[in-house]
């Protein structure tokens, strides 16, 4: 009955090294700059209008590998006490058979905690919608006439909240957001499509915890190591740990490693071979201002365990434009 989808699952498990019901959570390489894409609270934080293009494609040349789309906007909208800020994320996503679309719209109230306007606090949240698909015909049926598998395209919308706490100051910064609130649950009846029990569709509840710092090394040059671990309550922690150089606050170049650690006692664990706990991949990362306004940046993330000679590795590129303030006035250079 359900083997074709089963069938997927555990291929997904394999590779994804997560649960075998749940579609993949997005995660930008480059979300170092702009993380609004993990934390509705950092929305605002640049305090001017900022949209964003990115592309992601993972895996290049193996069939069915994830392909992801986002664009978002944000901006404060006093530009004076800069306490309100405001934006919307629209991101597409591919895996196989499975898609998710997804549009959010952000708020955050930013808390000044200094006269200087040095750092701040900020409370994030985005509410949204995501429309979770289908597609019968990229399926391969084990059971000819499997009444559980769609014979063509499915697909249903489910409503979602994000949340989220950043701090920032011009040396450091730190924060956490819970991301898919409404999709922990257990209730197949929240994600039945025509009467199809697709239970594999559903996203987990997410955990993004980021931190990162900022040393002038010399005059025009900074290091800004950064680390993120995501983790889904359920399958193996995510780390990422990247480290940037900025030379003359223009061009940006580093890189990071990816690895599934144990920071939590799973029962799972004693019972998955070791090599399904960990999916490490290296990363180099680059971002260069083309003008004053326009910013360009581009990842390569190629993996260093078994699967490295299976595919061709992850090509992202992200395209952002400052609009500016609707009063102008001189910003710090905004290294987070």
């Amino acid at each position: 009955m359900k083997k074709g989808i089963r069938y997927l699952g555990v291929s997904l498990t394999l590779l994804l090294g997560g649960d075998a019901f749940a579609q993949q959570s997005i995660q930008f390489t480059q979300y170092i700059f702009n993380s609004i894409s993990v934390n509705p609270a950092y929305t605002g934080y640049k305090e001017e209008w900022f949209a964003q293009m990115g592309l992601r494609s993972q895996w290049t040349g193996w069939s069915g590998a994830p392909k992801t789309g986002s664009i978002s906007i944000d901006g404060v909208l006093d530009p004076i006490s800069k306490r309100h800020g405001i934006g919307l994320q629209i991101t597409a996503d591919q895996l196989g058979a499975q898609s998710a679309t997804s549009v959010y719209a952000n708020y955050a109230i930013r808390l000044q905690l200094d006269a200087d306007d040095t750092q701040r606090l900020s409370l994030g949240v985005a509410a949204g919608l995501t429309q979770y698909g289908l597609d019968g015909n990229k399926l391969e049926m084990v059971d000819p006439g499997d009444q559980t598998l769609p014979a063509g395209k499915i697909s249903t919308w489910n409503p979602d909240i994000r949340l989220g706490v950043y701090y920032y100051n011009p040396r450091w910064y730190a924060g956490v957001a819970v991301q898919d609130l409404f999709s922990g649950s257990n209730n197949n009846d929240d994600f039945r499509f025509n009467e199809n029990l697709l239970e594999s569709l559903y996203r987990n509840t997410n955990v993004y915890i980021i931190a990162g710092a900022l040393f002038e090394l010399e005059e025009g040059l900074h290091l800004r190591p950064s680390v993120l671990i995501k983790d889904d309550f359920k399958g193996p922690t995510s780390l990422d740990a990247n480290a940037m150089f900025i030379f003359n606050s223009k061009f940006w170049i580093g890189a990071g490693y990816r690895t599934r650690t144990r920071l939590f006692n799973r029962e799972y664990y004693d019972n998955s071979p070791n090599k399904l706990s960990s999916l490490n991949s290296i990363n180099a990362i680059a971002q260069f201002y083309a003008t004053d306004r326009l910013r360009i940046g581009y990842s390569y993330d190629v993996m260093i365990n078994r699967m490295s000679g299976l595919q061709a590795g992850t090509h992202e590129i992200t395209l952002g434009l400052t609009f500016g303030q609707f009063q102008r006035q001189i910003l710090s250079p905004r290294f987070f």
